[in-house]
């Protein structure tokens, strides 16, 4: 079962080239190309749309934007006339969509939070604005992820690789060509993302092929872990919760409720949090936000961690070093460093792009 298991996950094999520990992914090493072969790592978040993208040996640009898409006719004008300079216009379907905007500006239309997310028209309309952002008419090799729960079943991966492949009609007059799609599990590309990021640092901060690596991943929707040991994701201690930063919000939402008489909505926390905004506006005052997502926060993510270390019962050692990635970082990384106290917790410099930077690092090596 193991042995299926890595055959049908993202293998990672380790080797050492002096003191450097390098990647090489499926066995392909990266060659000189005749042509530029591009490369673009897609993050297609509850929240955020995150864009990595460009030559496969060139220079890396990245992108994020609020994950909220709907039918053209569910947005208002502004109160002053003026254009929505900030949406992008894309065709899902024969259907004008806008995307790439906060979800709480589409009037009449819900979010999608469950788990057949990525089947949904919001799910394309972004995926579509993602291809228009990199301004690409051809992708060589396109690469994004899956919640760990979905990404175990293989029809799953097999139906998104088939969708995102081929020709996309992104709008009227443009449509870009994917020729190949590759699906990893989610929390992978965080992964290779650190691994990059340390390793031409201090020898200490290296992630070396002995180390036995535990990956947490906490979304708005889902909260992901993976459990890379001897270069193989162990199926029996990776796994996915929902408890996640949505729940979270809400959950804050309550406390502020409670003190101030008046609930604030998981998208107005949301908008502020992106924004970096410390304070939100309720009722005519300022409602400082730390002390309220700092309780939800011990309320929940202890709830999350409980359920990784159960998940690891089955293992006969402890991981080595925990790397922490995805938007929700900040909210669980508390609960973590006390779930696990004698292991180092390491993120990742802006964590809420470092699947989509992993997921093109991945790419490029892979073309």
């Amino acid at each position: 079962m193991q042995g299926d298991w890595a055959a049908t996950t993202l293998r990672l094999n380790f080797y050492r080239n002096c003191t450097q520990l390098h990647y090489v992914y499926n066995s392909i090493a990266i060659t000189l190309r005749d042509h530029v072969m591009n490369v673009v790592g897609i993050d297609v978040g509850y929240s955020n749309l995150k864009l990595a993208y460009g030559p496969a040996d060139g220079a890396l640009k990245t992108v994020i934007r609020p994950a909220g898409a709907a039918p053209k006719e569910h947005f208002g004008s502004r109160f002053d006339g003026r254009s929505q300079d900030d949406f992008l216009h894309v065709q899902v379907n024969g259907q004008e969509f806008v995307a790439g905007v906060s979800t709480d500006r589409a009037e009449m239309w819900e979010r999608s939070l469950h788990a057949d997310y990525a089947k949904t028209d919001s799910y394309k309309a972004l995926f579509n604005a993602g291809l228009l952002l990199t301004e690409m008419k051809e992708i060589d090799l396109l690469v994004t992820g899956l919640p760990v729960s979905q990404f175990q079943d293989e029809s799953l991966r097999a139906d998104l690789e088939a969708r995102f492949s081929g020709e996309h009609q992104v709008t009227k007059k443009r449509t870009v060509n994917v020729k190949k799609v590759k699906v990893v599990a989610q929390p992978i590309g965080g992964l290779l993302d650190y691994v990059n990021e340390v390793e031409e640092g201090p020898e200490d901060q290296r992630i070396t092929d002995e180390h036995r690596i535990l990956v947490v991943d906490p979304g708005f929707y889902s909260l992901d872990w993976v459990l890379v040991s001897n270069g193989q994701l162990q199926r029996q201690s990776s796994g996915t919760s929902i408890k996640a930063s949505s729940v979270l919000l809400e959950q804050a939402g309550i406390f502020i409720a409670e003190e101030h008489g008046a609930k604030v909505s998981v998208e107005t926390l949301e908008n502020a949090i992106r924004s970096g905004k410390e304070s939100i506006l309720l009722m005519g005052e300022r409602v400082e936000l730390a002390p309220f997502l700092k309780k939800a926060s011990e309320t929940l993510s202890s709830v999350t961690a409980t359920s990784i270390q159960k998940a690891l019962r089955v293992e006969s050692m402890s991981p080595d070093v925990i790397v922490l990635v995805g938007g929700g970082s900040s909210f669980f990384q508390q609960a973590i460093q006390e779930a696990f106290p004698l292991l180092k917790v390491v993120t990742p410099k802006n964590p809420v792009l470092s699947n989509a930077r992993g997921f093109w690092l991945l790419g490029g090596a892979s073309v």
